[in-house]
């Protein structure tokens, strides 16, 4: 399976997913300070031209593979109520912010962004979170402009996870009961 991209070689869409999957496993093995668009080319097993054909730099791999997957990750069903969706989302979030690889990403680059302006202006193209959460609002109808309630849905479990504290011991249900009641 290959596309183009205009001129050039065809891209090979394995070449692509080995990239992919090789920067989430190199995050949690080296870190991503230690990690190099050479390593990232030899733990997906392509050559460094074939990795800097589709991106720049690791960030930009980096976000991508965590994009792609926090679209998968963060895609709750409905379950029936406006605090069982919520509840549900919520549970996705903190599953995500602290368990995920894809998580583990996107809490990297929110770190970088604090001092690299180009991650902070790569991570502004697509708010993996904000899209997330606006689509569990929009089937509840939340009355809150959208970035105030994706802000205050969102916010509560993103500090507990970025904080450093315990995952089991933030409390989704009632994070999501002080959001409609705040509503």
């Amino acid at each position: 399976m290959t596309e183009r991209s205009g001129a050039g070689r065809p891209r090979s869409e394995q070449a692509r997913q080995a990239v992919l999957h090789a920067v989430d496993d190199l995050l949690l093995e080296v870190g991503y300070a230690a990690m190099t668009m050479k390593g990232i080319a030899e733990r997906a097993g392509v050559g460094r031209q074939t990795v800097y054909r589709w991106w720049n730099t690791k960030a930009e791999v980096l976000f991508e593979a965590s994009v792609l997957d926090a679209g998968k990750e963060l895609t709750i069903p409905p379950a029936g109520s406006p605090l069982a969706d919520l509840t549900a989302y919520l549970d996705a979030l903190v599953t995500f912010l602290a368990r995920s690889p894809a998580g583990a990403a996107y809490r990297t680059l929110l770190a970088a962004a604090q001092h690299d302006p180009a991650v902070k202006d790569l991570i502004a193209t697509k708010d993996v979170l904000d899209d997330s959460a606006r689509t569990v609002l929009d089937r509840i109808g939340s009355p809150l402009p959208a970035d105030q309630a994706v802000a205050r849905l969102t916010g509560p479990a993103v500090y507990w996870i970025l904080s450093g504290r315990d995952p089991a011991a933030l409390d989704t249900k009632a994070l999501a009961r002080d959001f409609l009641a705040a509503t």
